[in-house]
């Protein structure tokens, strides 16, 4: 299914409880972004959600330049993509839901809040940033200098290479997952399918130029929804700044902003809905 926010065409998904009536809150799912990476990130999360019996409905939309959504050559930041899930809340949804957002991706969630708070009664972070890294910002001047180096031919060629099976997995293995035995066929297939449209290449440089770094601490700390943060026994960074921290380090140093936060950790890495889902479903039940 598509909408259209600012003459752009975006695609999501609605999904329900097979043979019986949908009941509860719904949840609205906003996927990383990464080589590939799009609404398909939650497709296992959903089949798990209904295996255990609930029935809450679930909005599952592709960001603008992932998936089936558009993909224009622009410079996205959080705020782009906060306006286009407000757009999505007020005309498709249209009734408050519970965020679940996927690691980095976490400024997103903060600005959509900010924006539309009414329209959402709680969030949960599945493996948010390192402290340090989501409260710490980027020079602009820095952050343009790698986009106008990724937005040309080399980044092109770059690109290519970075959507071949062997750099994703390898990549996954070594960031993402906690076990290699994790990084499967439907993982690598459902990247390389992502991937196949060069055009997106430019929300992946948009994540890696770094126009969501920033810091975000006081902005945490103003969300007066209930929100569950959700850690890997395992977790790592990516980012030099938060390599020192341990998993239970980043949960306190969440729970000792957010007014109204819990936390609880499980099995897994950084890609909790997708290595270790059924647990994932377990502590978003409680």
């Amino acid at each position: 299914m598509f909408y259209t926010w600012n003459k752009y065409r975006c695609a999501y998904e609605v999904h329900n409880p097979t043979h019986s009536t949908a009941e509860g809150i719904p949840l609205l799912l906003i996927h990383p972004i990464g080589v590939g990476l799009s609404r398909q990130f939650w497709q296992r999360f959903c089949r798990e959600w209904y295996q255990q019996g609930h029935r809450n409905p679930i909005y599952n939309p592709d960001l603008l330049g992932c998936g089936e959504s558009d993909m224009p050559h622009v410079a996205y930041t959080p705020e782009n993509w906060a306006d286009q899930l407000q757009q999505f809340l007020q005309t498709v949804v249209q009734k408050p839901v519970k965020v679940v957002v996927q690691g980095a991706l976490l400024p997103v969630a903060i600005e959509l809040v900010q924006k539309e708070p009414n329209l959402i009664s709680g969030l949960v972070l599945a493996g948010p940033p390192a402290w340090a890294v989501i409260t710490k910002e980027s020079p602009s001047l820095q952050k343009k200098l790698i986009w106008n180096i990724l937005d040309s031919p080399f980044g092109n060629a770059f690109y290519r290479y970075a959507r071949r099976e062997k750099f994703l997995r390898d990549f996954s293995t070594r960031q993402l997952f906690d076990s290699a035995a994790d990084v499967d066929a439907e993982w690598l297939n459902t990247l390389r399918a992502g991937a196949e449209n060069i055009a997106s290449r430019h929300a992946v440089f948009s994540f890696l130029a770094g126009f969501w770094r920033k810091d975000y601490s006081s902005a945490i700390a103003s969300i007066k929804q209930p929100t569950l943060v959700v850690v890997g026994e395992t977790a790592s960074s990516i980012s030099q700044a938060g390599k020192q921290e341990t998993p239970d380090e980043r949960l306190a140093d969440y729970l000792a902003y957010l007014p109204q936060g819990s936390g609880i950790k499980i099995p897994g890495r950084n890609v909790l809905p997708y290595e270790s889902t059924a647990e994932f479903v377990r502590a978003l039940a409680k």
